[in-house]
C-alpha cells in the first residue's frame, strides 16, 4: 500500500507544487512541503467519480453539506471523546483558512494572541494580517517542561486567545493531558479563546497518544475552537477541504457570520466535502497503514540524520516531519539549505523566522512522508555531502 511502486513520480511531478515535485529541479528530492507522496485511499477517488457521474454540481449549503457534518461530529465523538454537534461544525476551504477565520471571528485590531515558538508560519501571518499582535511562547523541542508560569505572564488586558497546535509543526512534540489541563485552565481563568489546531492529530507515533483539549472538561471546551484538515492524514490538499468545530451556539453564529458563507465569497466546494467525509467514514484502515509506515520511515530519516556531522535530531511523537539541530556544522540553516540542494539534490525547509518563529533558528525541517526507498536515497544523499 506505501511501497515505493505505489509513488508515481511522474504524476507528482506535474501536479505536487508547493515547493515539491513539480517546482524543484528535476533529480531533487523534496523533505519540503507536509504533503504525502502516495495517492489517496481509493474510496475517495471512488466516491467523488459517484458523485460526478450525475453531472450536477449545484450550490451546498452553505454552512456544510449535513453528511458531513455529521461525519465530522461523529469523528470528534468516537475518535476524539469530544461531544461534538453536526449543528456547530462547519467545512472551511482549507485547515489554514479555518485558522484565519477563527482568528478574525475573535480577535479585533490591536488585540494580542499567543502563539507557540516555533509553530507554523500561518498563526502569527493570520495574527498580525488582521490587525492584531502575535505573543510568542517558547517551546524548545530539548525541554519536557514547560514553564506555564511564563505563559500565563504573557496575558494582558489586550490577549483574547491562544493558539494551540498539537502536535506541533515543526517539533512533533505531542502534548500531554497534564499540559493541555493547564494550559486550559490559564484560557478559563483569562476568558481566553483556545484556538486548537488539531489537523496533525491522526499522526501519532506510539508510545504516544493524542488527546484533544476539547474533551478535557466543559469549561474548557466552551473555550475551544477546532481546526483540523484533511490533508496530512489523507493526501486531499488539492481538495482544500478543512472543518472547524465550535462548542457554543453564540461562537457558532460568529463563525458562520465571519465566515462569509452566506454570501457565497466563501465556501468549500461538494467534491472537497465528499473526500472528506469518506475518508472519515471508510477509510481507517488506510490511515492505520498509513502512520504505521510512516513510523517505519521516520525509524529511518532520524537515526540517518544524526549520523551527519554537526546535525542532531529528536525523533517526532507526531507529525511527519523531522526538526533537526543544525548548529553544530557552524551553518545557518539558509546555507544548509543551499548546500544540500547544490551538493546533495535534496530540498528541506530553513529554520527562518518566516517559516516558524524564532524558535527554529539553527534548525531544519524535513517532511518524510515517503516511501522508505526515496527516504533512505535522500538521507544518503544528505549524508554524503555534509560528511566529506
Amino acid at each position: 500500500m506505501f511501497s515505493s511502486e505505489t509513488v508515481n513520480l511522474n504524476i507528482l511531478k506535474e501536479r505536487a507544487y508547493n515547493l515539491r515535485w513539480a517546482t524543484v529541479p528535476a533529480g531533487v528530492i523534496p523533505f519540503t512541503a507536509a504533503d504525502p507522496d502516495f495517492p489517496c485511499a481509493p474510496e475517495i477517488a471512488e466516491a467523488i467519480i459517484k458523485y460526478s457521474t450525475s453531472r450536477y454540481f449545484s450550490y451546498g449549503p452553505p454552512d456544510g453539506m449535513p453528511a458531513f457534518k455529521e461525519s465530522v461530529a461523529n469523528f470528534f465523538n468516537t475518535k476524539r471523546s469530544v461531544p461534538a454537534k453536526a449543528a456547530h461544525v462547519m467545512p472551511v476551504d482549507s485547515a489554514a483558512f479555518g485558522i484565519y477565520l477563527i482568528i478574525k471571528a475573535f480577535l479585533n485590531k490591536g488585540d494580542e494572541a499567543i502563539i507557540f515558538d516555533p509553530v507554523d508560519f500561518l498563526f502569527r501571518y493570520s495574527v498580525e494580517e488582521l490587525g492584531g499582535i502575535a505573543k510568542p511562547f517558547a517551546i524548545p523541542q530539548e525541554s519536557d517542561n514547560l514553564n506555564f508560569e511564563a505563559l500565563e505572564l504573557l496575558v494582558t488586558p489586550k490577549t483574547k486567545m491562544i493558539c494551540l497546535c498539537n502536535p506541533l509543526n515543526p517539533t512533533g512534540k505531542v502534548f500531554t493531558k497534564a499540559e493541555l489541563t493547564l494550559l486550559g485552565e490559564i484560557a478559563v481563568k483569562h476568558n481566553l479563546i483556545i484556538l486548537s489546531d488539531e489537523i496533525w492529530s491522526d499522526i501519532i507515533f506510539a508510545p504516544h497518544t493524542f488527546t484533544s483539549i476539547a474533551s478535557l472538561d466543559e469549561a474548557i471546551r466552551k473555550q475551544t475552537i477546532i481546526v483540523t484538515g484533511y490533508s496530512k492524514s489523507y493526501g486531499l490538499a488539492g481538495l482544500r477541504i478543512g472543518s472547524i468545530a465550535a462548542f457554543t451556539d453564540a461562537h457558532f453564529k460568529l463563525l458562520f457570520e465571519t465566515s462569509l458563507h452566506q454570501s457565497t465569497v466563501h465556501g468549500s466546494n461538494t467534491l472537497g466535502q465528499i473526500g472528506a467525509l469518506t475518508a472519515l467514514n471508510d477509510c481507517d484502515y488506510w490511515l492505520q497503514n498509513f502512520v504505521a509506515h510512516l513510523q517505519k520511515v521516520r525509524d529511518i530519516i532520524v537515526p540517518g540524520l544524526n549520523q551527519v556531522h554537526g546535525f542532531n535530531c529528536i525523533a517526532p511523537e507526531g507529525c511527519y516531519v523531522a526538526f533537526a539541530n543544525i548548529t553544530g556544522t557552524g551553518k545557518t540553516s539558509l546555507e544548509i539549505k543551499e548546500f544540500l540542494m547544490e551538493n546533495a539534490k535534496v530540498a528541506i525547509v530553513p529554520g527562518l523566522k518566516e517559516w516558524f518563529g524564532d524558535g527554529a533558528t539553527g534548525f531544519i525541517r524535513l517532511s518524510f512522508a515517503t516511501s522508505e526507498s526515496i527516504a533512505t536515497e535522500g538521507i544518503q544523499r544528505i549524508q554524503n555531502a555534509m560528511n566529506q
